[in-house]
């Protein structure tokens, strides 16, 4: 087994020089999770009215693509519908909380496996979700930790079960920070707490099954949430000036998740980390892509510059690759 960490500080030399990065030769790409990862699935269950045009782009919940676009294009591939079984709302069980009829990521995972007795070794699957049990504390009270973690895990067993090699597993970003939970202490106390505990276990977890697998099974864990904790300590060096308020809003202390804003836009979405209360803009979604595409195909951090030497050498690692086939 090999593993190694990538640090958000060479995410930030990736952006200032675009360092060419040979990743995999993937022959495709299959997601599973909720809203972040969503590319038309509610929008086209809904008829067209969630999420609503012209305030969400292209029936994305972002105001642009999200991350897994701009990571089909980058290597090389076409991301549709059929290959993309995430949901908005989807919790990491079998529960939605958007529409109670939309599937949960255990359905994602057995309509995939249903369609597909085996699945493609050369394709990479992405699993990320989690978020959606954690807002369900609003309607059913204090979410199952252990649950969740263990839905994710099960995910992950089923996809490997069915052939899958390449498993790319997000954590949470600081679900505190999010605009909907940080305009009260309790409420950004309450669900840091969730995020945090969540990363822990998640991590604990993949780390186990790593060692449990067979060694030809990769799993790559993306840390976003190191990643949002670099910009909202340091904002400027990734061109934003707002990561506290969304660009988009609504008032949430009596509805507490909504994912239909009728505010007209009145922002520069470009400076802003987050598009609604929940969901980042696409420019933050270009940052996410970046991380992931790097984790797929890790190159060594050469210090170009006593500077950036210290910028790269400061900054949390934020990306795990719990195993890795070795190719001579």
């Amino acid at each position: 087994m090999q593993r190694q960490i990538i640090t958000t500080g060479f995410l930030l030399l990736f952006l200032i020089f675009p360092l060419k990065v040979l990743a995999k030769d993937y022959d495709n790409i299959y997601v599973f999770g909720d809203s972040l990862s969503d590319t038309g699935n509610v929008f086209n269950a809904t008829n067209g009215t969630i999420p609503p045009s012209p305030t969400y782009y292209n029936e994305r919940f972002s105001n642009g693509p999200i991350w897994v676009d701009y990571l089909a294009s980058d290597l090389g591939l076409t991301l549709n519908l059929k290959n993309n079984f995430a949901f908005g709302g989807a919790t990491t069980g079998t529960e939605n909380i958007g529409l109670a009829t939309l599937p949960g990521l255990q359905q994602q995972i057995n309509n995939f496996v249903a369609a597909n007795q085996t699945a493609d070794p050369d394709a990479l699957y992405i699993i990320w979700a989690g978020t959606n049990d954690y807002l369900s504390y609003f309607f059913d009270g204090e979410p199952n930790l252990t649950n969740t973690v263990g839905n994710i895990s099960a995910a992950l067993t089923s996809l490997v079960a069915d052939g899958a090699k390449d498993i790319m597993v997000v954590n949470l970003p600081d679900l505190g920070k999010l605009p909907f939970a940080n305009f009260t202490n309790q409420r950004s106390n309450l669900f840091n707490t969730f995020s945090s505990k969540h990363n822990s276990s998640l991590n604990t977890k993949l780390q186990f099954l790593s060692q449990q697998l067979s060694p030809d099974i990769n799993i790559i864990e993306l840390n976003v949430n190191s990643l949002f904790d670099r910009i909202i300590a340091a904002p400027e060096e990734f061109g934003f000036t707002n990561v506290t308020n969304s660009c988009i809003s609504e008032d949430l202390s009596v509805v507490p998740i909504k994912d239909v804003p009728t505010q007209q836009v009145l922002c520069n979405p470009e400076q802003f980390l987050f598009w609604d209360e929940v969901h980042p803009t696409t420019t933050t979604h270009k940052l996410i892509e970046k991380l992931a595409f790097l984790a797929l195909e890790p190159v060594p951090v050469t210090e170009s510059s006593s500077g950036l030497g210290i910028l790269v050498y400061s900054i949390l690692g934020a990306v795990s690759l719990l195993k890795r086939k070795i190719i001579n």
